[in-house]
């Protein structure tokens, strides 16, 4: 885990659409700017990256920027019907 004290960190997970628990995202705010990830079926295993790269991301999936990742989805097609957005906080530190 490179470091990370994933235990110390609050972990928000992202609602899937059926309602399991089963490879979920969840992400945290680390110390600085860092921002982790990781899934739920794989807790060990988390990817690390900065709060810019993260807003930046987060706008792109908003923008619809990755839909042709996704097998069916309709060109143009509002991303997702997620009920989060998965912007942290400004200011959210690890507890």
């Amino acid at each position: 885990m490179s470091g990370i004290d994933a235990e110390r960190l609050s972990w928000v997970r992202a609602e899937v659409e059926d309602g399991s628990d089963e490879h979920c995202f969840e992400i945290a705010a680390g110390e600085g700017d860092l921002i982790h990830i990781r899934q739920t079926d794989e807790p060990d295993k988390i990817v690390t990256t900065t709060r810019v790269k993260w807003d930046a991301f987060v706008l792109g999936v908003r923008n619809n920027e990755f839909d042709h990742f996704v097998t069916g989805a309709a060109p143009g097609a509002a991303a997702g019907s997620a009920s989060a957005d998965g912007a942290l906080p400004a200011g959210e530190s690890p507890g």
